[in-house]
């Protein structure tokens, strides 16, 4: 079975929703499990809304019907009808009890939507995936979010092939069938919605410990992976156990159910899926060890668990009222995670992380064809819509809320929000109120932000009265026209601010008449204020959106000298990172348009400054020492050439190194590689992060040299972290020298599918005209496949989207490969088909070579006969726009 859908479709509105016209009160599932055939009983207590009449429609696709009962009578062909995406059924009044059967194929579903077959079919296990519309793939059900229902499952295979049974909810009960099978049932006495519905059947091994919860429930932990990877599991379940603990701690949320399971597998589209009492993991999100995984391998995992954990009440027990919301839930959850692993690391490091990823990410998508509010208004297919956006952008603006209320307020707000909301399919409207009613304030003009495209341009200009000592910053905004909205309405904006002297100190602030202390937050709400700021004894310099206050691209008329005396005092960790990353823009115009070494000067000298600071933490310094990336980089051309930017940057680079000098340079290497450990403390982490950067820095000045240290870092790595980074300067740098260590690697390795993905996106990500023929080599290696999701994203994914000199040629050959393997592997599974497709957005930009190249490949693409509705869409979007 592969899920493919029509590509043809009518878009979903958002000013059509209606109530579900009919819901479903209790589901009771039976599964009779096996890999080429699965029969599944279901039996729904069906509730009729008396407003509406409309007969009972079901959704369903690629569901075999074996047969169908209404109320105990088997019901005759002519009692329903199949239609597009589902079945009506006539004869159904409130309080029926509806039946069907239907025989599912798991071991032919490639699309990895609905139940399927992860792994070899000897020794392989069956799971599922519902969100968002999987669960039609599984049973005739209204499968959507706001139809809510109390869950009992049971589940009956060959005990041999299937040791192992679970579903979402509490244990049930268990025992033997004849002819050596075994059955076992679930409960959940929450009702939720059929996108959390979940089952795992297989060989499988388990840790387990035990939890009790601030109220006093006793739970049982489990992770759950095949046995040659059980073992890596142990950080994730201390993960977990923090998670739980910090939930309790920060918002008062308590697990609700007596068990907890998390599956690992290595084919699943996304990175993780919250089903209620039974999350299904993609193994890259869940295990680690030193010896596999680099550091920022083991934050991603500590931030996933919580993710999905934290879903339990912001998804879960609170969902959404209909796929429009989604961000309610992802962008809110988001946000708590994000909050989490700043508690348990470093906040200004993770606000680092956290921008440069919605920047990288999210900025290029809404200046592009694909650019969508954060509540769209409209949609084709819905699993095109888990985007940077709906995440990233969605997470923005929840933080823009808690910053608006502080953390007490929020608190107030949240407490509300869930109690108020328990049980219930939620919308944005239902959690702006409960949040501004338990503060008293009125945030509905930030509906504006969800409702709304694009990045706001927000602009500064600061103008100081001596004689007045008066100092007034004026605040304007624009946000551009995206293909959807011509005009933007003004945005509430917070500002978090700090004026400081020339000396590097914070200046005392009096605004509106009061002394606010050193920093403030002003809300821009019109197109342009004012603020005026008295008793300000000297010319000060502004750092603005101190934290990050506000998802906006910020445009301040600060001279060079202003960001390096930020860059070098500001103690608000990331608007000291953001300064060294406008001086980095700064230098990076000058050196594009030939203004003169000025700016390029002020930006080197500054970090040359630092690098000796036994002060400044070492993961920060490192990102210090690290200009802002390519995709960056472009958002600031009118048209793109990524040859050009890529050469620039390195040029950036090259005069940082010199100017610090290899002497320094090698001297700070060999201090960090002396510290060599696989230890998992801040300390550490940070070390190996710095020295990495190091590395790469003293390969610009000292090639051989360089290359010499990382052969031998390679040679005595204690962990992933430096041996992967070794790896990479020297297949950067000597060609010749690095054969023998990626041959070592790929057969260290050759049974780890998740340290081979990290072979494959190295030599992906090569730059250069040369890639191609690399990838396409890469495609021949007898471990690549399109069937497996994290392998298709190392190798095509990282080519197209890290790689933009490899990708983007002026002859269009890697855009025409690209558009071959999109097409077969839209064939096999069209959710990562579409979301690989989305690399081209922006393609417009493109220098006209380029971007000519791009059309043609795009438009042929469009032209194939037979695409799935997710491509289509894709996309339909970037060539109309």
């Amino acid at each position: 079975m592969n899920a493919r859908p029509e590509a043809a479709s009518q878009p979903i509105r958002l000013a059509d929703y209606r109530a579900p016209a009919w819901r479903v009160e209790r589901v009771e599932l039976d599964f009779d499990l096996g890999i080429d055939a699965t029969e599944v009983s279901a039996k729904l207590l069906l509730r009729r809304d008396p407003a509406q009449d409309e007969p009972l429609r079901l959704d369903g696709e690629e569901l075999e019907l074996l047969s169908i009962a209404l109320d105990g009578q088997p019901l005759p062909a002519s009692a329903y009808r199949h239609i597009p995406g589902g079945l009506e059924v006539d004869g159904a009044r409130d309080g029926s009890v509806l039946e069907t059967r239907v025989r599912l194929h798991p071991a032919a579903n490639t699309a990895l939507e609905g139940l399927y077959l992860s792994g070899p079919r000897e020794s392989g296990f069956l799971l599922t995936q519902c969100e968002a519309q999987g669960f039609r793939h599984i049973t005739w059900f209204p499968d959507r979010p706001d139809v809510q229902s109390i869950y009992t499952v049971t589940l009956r295979a060959d005990r041999a092939r299937f040791p192992v049974l679970l579903a979402g909810g509490n244990p049930d009960g268990a025992g033997e069938l004849d002819g050596g099978r075994h059955w076992a049932r679930f409960a959940d006495p929450h009702p939720r919605p059929s996108y959390l519905f979940a089952l795992v059947a297989g060989r499988l091994e388990k840790i387990e410990r035990d939890y009790r919860t601030a109220d006093g429930r006793d739970v049982q932990l489990k992770i759950w992976a095949e046995a040659d990877a059980i073992g890596r599991c142990d950080y994730a379940m201390d993960a977990l156990q923090r998670s739980m603990r910090w939930d309790e701690q920060a918002y008062g949320r308590n697990y609700d159910l007596d068990v907890f399971h998390v599956v690992a597998t290595h084919d699943f589209n996304m990175g993780a899926m919250e089903n209620k009492g039974l999350n299904i993991f993609n193994a890259k999100c869940l295990l680690a060890d030193p010896d596999s995984s680099t550091d920022d391998e083991y934050r991603r995992v500590e931030s996933v668990i919580a993710h999905e954990y934290f879903h339990n009440w912001s998804g879960n027990r609170v969902t959404c009222r209909d796929w429009f919301q989604l961000s309610l839930k992802e962008g809110f959850t988001v946000f708590r995670d994000q909050s989490f692993s700043a508690d348990m690391n470093s906040a200004p490091l993770k606000r680092i992380e956290d921008v440069s990823l919605l920047r990288r990410a999210q900025f290029p998508e809404d200046a592009g064809p694909l650019a969508h509010p954060v509540r769209p208004a409209e949609y084709s297919e819905i699993n095109n819509f888990y985007t940077a956006t709906v995440y990233e952008k969605g997470a923005e603006l929840v933080r823009m809320l808690a910053g608006r209320l502080g953390a007490a307020g929020f608190r107030r707000g949240t407490d509300l929000y869930f109690s108020r909301n328990d049980g219930r399919a939620a919308t944005l409207e239902d959690f702006l109120a409960a949040l501004g009613e338990a503060n008293g304030i009125d945030l509905t003009p930030y509906l504006a932000w969800y409702g709304q495209a694009g990045t706001p341009r927000l602009k500064a200009r600061g103008a100081y009265d001596a004689a007045r000592r008066e100092y007034v910053l004026t605040l304007s905004q624009h946000t551009p026209a995206s293909h959807d909205q011509s005009r933007k309405q003004p945005l509430p904006i917070p500002v978090k601010l700090a004026l400081f002297g020339a000396d590097g100190r914070m200046l005392p602030l009096h605004l509106d008449g009061q002394a606010v202390g050193t920093e403030a937050v002003v809300v821009l709400d019109e197109t342009e204020q004012d603020f005026v700021f008295r008793d300000v004894a000297e010319h000060p310099v502004p750092s603005l959106l101190r934290g990050f206050s506000a998802p906006v691209a910020l445009e301040c008329d600060y001279t060079p000298a202003e960001l390096a005396l930020l860059l070098t005092h500001d103690p608000d960790g990331f608007n000291r990172w953001e300064a060294g990353q406008q001086l980095a823009l700064r230098a990076y115009d000058a050196l594009r348009d030939g203004a003169g070494p000025r700016a390029v000067d002020t930006w080197c000298d500054a970090l040359a400054g630092l690098f000796d600071d036994a002060r400044l933490d070492a993961a920060l310094l490192a990102d210090l020492l690290t200009p802002p990336g390519e995709i960056e980089l472009a958002e600031r051309e009118s048209t793109v050439d990524p040859a050009r930017i890529h050469a620039l940057r390195q040029q950036l680079q090259q005069q940082l190194a010199t100017r610090i000098g290899g002497a320094r340079l090698e001297a700070r290497y060999r201090a960090l590689a002396a510290q060599a450990t696989a230890a998992l403390d801040a300390a550490s982490q940070a070390s190996r992060r710095l020295k990495q950067r190091v590395l790469q820095l003293l390969a610009l000045v000292d090639p051989a040299g360089a290359s010499e240290h990382a052969a031998v870092q390679y040679r005595d790595a204690p962990g992933m972290t430096d041996r992967l980074g070794a790896l990479a300067v020297l297949a950067l740098h000597d060609a010749t020298r690095s054969a023998g260590p990626l041959a070592h690697y790929r057969s260290r390795y050759a049974n780890d599918p998740l340290a081979l993905d990290k072979w494959f996106a190295l030599q992906a990500q090569l730059p250069g005209e040369g890639a191609l023929a690399r990838v396409q080599a890469l495609e021949a290696d007898p471990a690549f496949t399109l069937k497996n999701p994290n392998r298709a994203r190392a190798v095509l994914g990282t080519f197209a989207s890290g790689n933009p000199t490899g990708f983007h040629r002026t002859d269009g050959a890697s855009y025409r490969m690209y558009a071959e393997r999109l097409l077969a592997l839209d064939a096999l599974n069209p959710q990562i088909a579409a979301r690989l497709a989305t690399v081209f957005n922006g393609w417009q930009r493109l220098e006209p070579q380029r971007r000519e190249a791009a059309r043609a490949a795009l438009a042929g693409l469009a032209g194939r006969d037979g695409l799935s509705r997710n491509l289509t869409e894709i996309l339909g979007n970037m060539l109309k726009a």
